[in-house]
């Protein structure tokens, strides 16, 4: 099941509120956005994910260095509590090393810890492309190099099979608000040769200029690293959240075509 597309596309989608009959509350409507955001965790621990749902975060991305097998059982608890609280919520694994001891078997073992996506560095072993593991969707880091032939060099990556998205490893900084349309060029050219969905890294300082500056490079989904302090996560996903609804709400402002004046 394509989970990584749902995310994509509920989140440029207005949710309507569950009602609890004609005198209940309803809850809050979600409003669509210009992007699904993901919170990166770079530890698996107990007790992480629930609040980062509850502040509007779509997904939890975990990170792991692929040895510690033992962190692996904590992932799965953390997996089970945020699909108690949101069963929608996309749960991925970012593996950063060890890539030469994943098989196919670890691979379904993954999956049954409730993995449903596994961020997989350009480095990694080609042949993990091969191995289909069914319901466990792979994601592709993509770097941004400055050759002029680069674009025509990463649009080879759309001959594999089994990649369900990108994730644009740009490092865009923190003045990403002032690019000029010839920088945003560049990026751009890269993020429409590997034509994948595509994920990229925003941090918690992220202003509107910077929002609308990354939406023109076509992304649909942010991934916000988590900070040491749950709060201050916490309050950056809901500013990042209300960013994007302006984005989306300008967006669809701008598309909407206007209403022709009254005849004389």
């Amino acid at each position: 099941m394509a989970k990584l597309q749902d995310m994509f596309t509920q989140a440029r989608r207005a949710q309507n509120g569950g009602g609890m009959g004609f005198l209940g509350k309803n809850k809050n409507e979600a409003k669509a956005r210009a992007a699904a955001l993901v919170v990166e965790l770079d530890q698996i621990s107990a007790g992480s994910t629930e609040a980062l749902l509850k502040a509007g975060a779509d997904g939890i991305l975990f990170l792991w260095d692929g040895k510690d097998t033992a962190q692996l059982e904590v992932l799965k608890q953390e997996i089970e509590a945020a699909k108690a609280h949101n069963a929608n919520a996309v749960t991925g694994l970012h593996i950063t090393g060890n890539l030469n001891k994943l098989s196919t078997e670890s691979l379904k073992e993954l999956k049954e810890q409730g993995v449903q996506y596994v961020i997989l560095p350009f480095n990694a072993p080609a042949r993990l492309l091969a191995q289909e593991t069914k319901d466990l969707e792979k994601v592709i880091v993509v770097p941004m190099r400055k050759e002029e032939n680069y674009p025509l060099y990463i649009r080879n990556l759309t001959a594999f099979d089994n990649i369900a998205a990108v994730l644009l490893d740009f490092d865009l900084g923190e003045k990403v608000g002032s690019m000029s349309i010839e920088e945003v060029l560049d990026y751009r050219a890269v993020r429409e040769a590997v034509r994948f969905p595509a994920f990229i890294y925003v941090n918690g300082k992220i202003n509107e200029s910077d929002a609308y500056t990354i939406n023109t490079l076509g992304i649909q989904a942010v991934v916000l690293p988590a900070t040491d302090s749950e709060e201050g996560t916490r309050e950056q996903i809901k500013s990042l959240r209300t960013l994007l609804e302006t984005v989306h709400q300008d967006e669809n402002d701008k598309d909407s075509p206007s209403l022709p004046s009254g005849r004389k």
